[in-house]
């Protein structure tokens, strides 16, 4: 027991911190909604990394007061919705600030030189389709490498189509020029 109360004793201020920042938190990520924590863009992807640091150093830390870690993590916050906005309101803003999705494959077919160009190599590729439970090649409509690193995978059996609604947006090079059949 008394063992206990003395690591109590030591840790009181991690403790306290640890409480009083959770709640900051809580009441930020309610403020500022749901996509604090989502990871729809590469900045949304930092800004988490760098809400975890601000968070862990304000709690470990003696030398970062819960007043700074406080105003850290309302900077960062408020930061990823003005670039969320920006990005979402002004389309000059979205074109300069981000990168669009690229095609691995299309229809069955892969497409190298955009594996060369995103820095996926074709074993990456392949423990994607694995994993995405794709079985033949040919049953692939589609891998997309995202924005957020991502790398999605259409498939289905058939002759059936991807809508082009789903595709808007992804950046495709001449498939006949690029393509590689395995």
């Amino acid at each position: 027991m008394e063992a206990i109360s003395e690591v109590l004793s030591d840790n009181s201020t991690i403790i306290l911190n640890s409480a009083i920042i959770f709640i900051v938190i809580l009441v930020i990520t309610r403020i500022a909604g749901l996509r604090t924590f989502a990871k729809m863009s590469p900045i949304d992807f930092a800004s988490t990394i760098a809400i975890g640091s601000i968070l862990a150093t304000t709690i470990l830390s003696s030398k970062t007061s819960l007043i700074n870690g406080t105003f850290a993590l309302m900077t960062i916050v408020f930061l990823q919705i003005a670039y969320g906005r920006l990005m979402k309101n002004f389309p000059a803003f979205h074109k300069l600030a981000s990168n669009k999705p690229l095609f691995l494959m299309r229809n069955g077919i892969i497409l190298k030189e955009n594996l060369d160009r995103s820095g996926v190599s074709m074993e990456d590729l392949m423990a994607k389709l694995r994993e995405a439970n794709a079985i033949k090649l040919s049953n692939v409509k589609a891998v997309v490498f995202e924005t957020t690193g991502d790398i999605a995978v259409l498939h289905g059996e058939g002759s059936e189509d991807v809508d082009d609604s789903i595709l808007i947006g992804i950046e495709d090079l001449k498939e006949a020029s690029v393509a590689t059949i395995i």
